[in-house]
């Protein structure tokens, strides 16, 4: 039960706050005075929603910001919500107990992101959420004779909201919740879930068929392979023989090119001793010839030498004769006789000695100087001579170095010299010539190097490079042949292999999936038959609620005194009827005056109350709902209220918030609380009358 409302700069009310007992409360006023705004007031604090288009729009003009609070009691406790709001958006909210203590918060804000909501707990506390409040405790203004106006599938839907089979539909989707999460489980474990027994069993036969349809083909392959191979096997063996064939074809080659490189240095070797041997022999020519004259011409050179002495001496010795003379003739011109006497002794001489004569000495000087120059002639002669002996002796002696240089010791070596440059000379001509038989023949090294090209000639004999080489194409191409085959074969055997390890996976599989189709099975069957809101309990439970409806809104109707005694609900397949009956006959709806079609709307909802009269707030709020009832059954709705207040249930009974014009008719009614509503320019103001 709702004990008082609070509203601040909230909608039309400045400071607005209200009291309530239980039973019939009352709001009269004028249209824009602010009587709505307290159904407003009541679902934005308790729930956070309201009919207004925004939450700003709950903010009275020119303020910041609004709230709305609410007290309302519930098994003897009293709780209080408060909610307020800004200009910015800005929500503040909080549910709390008031206790003798003071006031203990429950819970604050709406962060559901962390587990926190009090709009949640709100719910849990009264057991009802706003759309249900809405749906069975207020009735907006023109919206009392909807639930007869609302078509069969629409009212069955309503119905399903009252009794809470909305609930089945959670627990429905839990159970489907619960069944698609074993199945990913399953999945994740599996690979697969019950959905896919066919499709396994599909691929299961699939792979059988596989391997049906591989095992031919393998086998070909298999066959051709082997084919192949003895084919391949007898290529290789003539591979084999003719393989090294190749290698003695460029042996062959090297030894040709060796013997002719050979041949060819050789020649050059020899053409070079040739020239040595020829240059030594013109060096040698005549060399011993003219070593056997070396002791004549040192002999001759001998005497020559001492002729050359002899000359000298005697030349040596003329010239001291001459120089004795020259010093005789200085003393001869002394001694020249005056009168025959003596110069130096002044004695009478008739003739000087020769040898005191100036004269004599003149001319034996002369004859001396003349034989000087005899004689030197003859040492001019001697000397020549000597130089030329020296010369033909110095010729032996080149000869000489000449033979050591070419170390040659005797005339027999240099004739042996000859004839082997001779011989050399011979095999020149062999340089230009390509006959390797010929050219083998100048030494033996050349002819051992020719019979290996005889011998591989021999071996290489009837060899061709061209079918060799079509040899090694066809091995190649036999070989490629081969492995693709592999390939084939190790595809189609790998691709049985896994048919094989897919069926093994498969039956396994399968048969633990037949085990969860069958679990799933009795979940789907819980889910379809008791959790589906068209399965037999939820069946059951409207069948019940429908018959606790009827009855008791068949016995608020004989409150409102109407010719119709009873109202029936009953459902049909998919919809939910109404009937109506008096005492003799039933009455379509249709047929129904418009008070009466109030009093069956009023009555019905009268009885969907009843029904939620378990619900811990026992509320009903009637925004005009005297509108199309004539005065008698406006009073006979006074009174249906005043008794509802008396005979619901006397621990709770039920609270009615009443909206409407009417004040009048509740002047000598039992009811609790007036209040009057005025709009005022400060904002609404609420009486008590």
């Amino acid at each position: 039960m709702i004990t008082s409302i609070e509203l601040g700069d909230f909608l039309a009310h400045s400071e607005t706050k209200l009291e309530f007992e239980k039973g019939v409360t009352i709001f009269v006023g004028e249209n824009g005075a602010g009587k709505s705004s307290i159904i407003d007031g009541i679902t934005f604090s308790l729930f956070g929603q309201h009919t207004r288009k925004s939450n700003k729009g709950l903010i009275k003009r020119g303020s910041n910001q609004g709230y709305s609070k609410v007290e309302f009691l519930i098994n003897g406790k009293q709780y209080e919500t408060v909610r307020k709001i800004d200009s910015k958006g800005g929500l503040v909210a909080t549910f709390s107990q008031i206790t003798k203590e003071g006031r203990v918060e429950i819970a604050a804000g709406e962060r559901k992101q962390f587990g926190e909501s009090m709009t949640e707990q709100v719910e849990k506390t009264i057991g009802m959420d706003f759309e249900k409040l809405k749906i069975a405790s207020i009735v907006q203004q023109g919206e009392l004779n909807s639930i007869i106006n609302a078509k069969p599938k629409e009212f069955k839907e309503l119905l399903n909201a009252i009794i809470g089979i909305d609930k089945l539909d959670v627990a429905s989707e839990s159970m489907k919740k619960v069944t698609k999460e074993f199945r990913e489980k399953i999945k994740t474990d599996l690979g697969y879930d019950d959905t896919h027994i066919e499709i396994l069993q599909r691929d299961l036969e699939r792979s059988h068929v596989e391997i049906k349809e591989a095992e031919p083909e393998k086998n070909q392959l298999e066959l051709k392979q082997k084919q192949i191979h003895e084919e391949l096997k007898k290529l290789q063996k003539e591979l084999e023989i003719e393989t090294p064939k190749v290698d003695k074809i460029k042996q062959l080659e090297l030894r040709k090119d060796e013997l002719l490189r050979y041949v060819k240095e050789t020649m050059k070797e020899i053409q070079q001793k040739v020239s040595e041997n020829e240059r030594k022999i013109r060096d040698c020519e005549g060399c011993f010839e003219e070593i056997k004259l070396k002791v004549d011409f040192e002999s001759k050179i001998q005497k020559v030498e001492e002729a050359v002495e002899d000359t000298l001496r005697k030349i040596q010795e003329m010239a001291s004769q001459i120089a004795s003379l020259k010093e005789k003739q200085i003393l001869a011109s002394k001694l020249q006789l005056k009168d025959n006497k003596c110069p130096v002794c002044d004695s009478i001489v008739e003739r000087l000695n020769p040898f005191f004569q100036e004269e004599h000495i003149k001319e034996e000087i002369i004859k001396l100087q003349e034989n000087i120059k005899l004689k030197e002639k003859e040492q001019d002669m001697y000397s020549q001579k000597k130089k030329e002996f020296l010369e033909k002796v110095q010729k032996t002696r080149d000869a000489e170095a000449t033979l050591r240089a070419h170390s040659i010791n005797t005339k027999e070596e240099l004739i042996e010299i000859q004839k082997e440059t001779q011989i050399q000379k011979e095999k020149l001509p062999m340089i230009n010539n390509n006959d390797l038989k010929e050219i083998s023949q100048i030494d033996d090294h050349s002819k051992v190097i020719f019979e290996n090209i005889l011998k591989l000639e021999v071996d290489t004999k009837g060899f061709s490079e061209k079918e060799f080489l079509n040899l090694k194409n066809i091995i190649s191409e036999k070989q490629n042949s081969l492995s693709q085959m592999d390939q084939q074969i190790g595809g189609i055997l790998e691709k049985i292999d896994k048919a094989k390890r897919q069926i093994e996976t498969i039956q396994k599989v399968i048969l633990e999936l037949k085990v969860v189709k069958k679990y799933v099975s009795k979940l789907d069957k819980v889910q379809t038959n008791i959790f589906s809101r068209d399965g037999s309990v939820a069946t059951s439970l409207r069948s019940w609620a429908l018959n606790s409806i009827s009855v008791k809104a068949s016995e608020y109707l004989s409150f409102l005194n109407t010719k119709i005694q009873r109202i029936t609900l009953s459902e049909k397949a998919r919809d939910v009827s109404i009937a109506c009956y008096s005492k003799t006959e039933v009455l379509e709806l249709e047929s129904l005056s418009g008070g009466e079609k109030v009093s069956v709307a009023l009555a019905l909802r009268l009885g969907m109350a009843s029904l939620l009269g378990s619900s811990n707030l026992n509320l009903m709020i009637l925004d005009e709902p005297t509108t199309h009832l004539d005065a008698e059954r406006k009073k006979s709705l006074v009174r249906v209220l005043s008794q509802l207040t008396e005979i619901s249930n006397s621990q709770t009974p039920m609270q009615f918030l009443i909206i409407t014009h009417d004040a009048e008719i509740f002047e000598d009614s039992n009811v609790e609380q007036i209040y009057k509503f005025e709009s005022k320019e400060e904002g609404s103001k609420v009486i008590a009358l």
